[in-house]
């Protein structure tokens, strides 16, 4: 449920079951999600400076994150694409989800400015 006019009118969020590909072995992991997806990317590292529900956490608690942070086969079951129970690799992965700061989208593993130069000398 979501407080939507902070007056107590809640809304029952709709949600579907996504699948999400372990990016180290290739197994597919489920998680309830609401329908209005900002999904961006799956990666091995998570993201400097982003903040990672854990799959466990209440909905609303993982959507107001940056992302999800899985380790493949710890967080539920995990299938092969065709939807076969298999092991997974034990191997962190991070859902990253669209982030806006004052309104701009930010690019995910941004490059770092006044970070370490180099010159070559001919």
């Amino acid at each position: 449920m979501k407080n939507i006019d902070g007056c107590g009118t809640y809304l029952r969020l709709m949600t579907a079951t996504v699948r999400y590909t372990c990016p180290h072995c290739g197994s597919v992991t489920s998680i309830e999600r609401p329908l209005d997806l900002a999904d961006r990317s799956v990666t091995k590292r998570s993201q400097p400076g982003w903040e990672y529900a854990a799959p466990d956490d209440p909905l609303e608690q993982r959507e107001a994150a940056d992302g999800i942070a899985f380790v493949c086969g710890e967080d539920g079951p995990v299938t092969d694409l065709e939807g076969a129970p298999i092991e997974g690799c034990g191997r962190p992965f991070y859902l990253n989800f669209v982030r806006y700061e004052q309104g701009v989208e930010l690019e995910p593993d941004p490059p770092t400015y006044g970070g370490p130069r180099f010159d070559f000398m001919g």
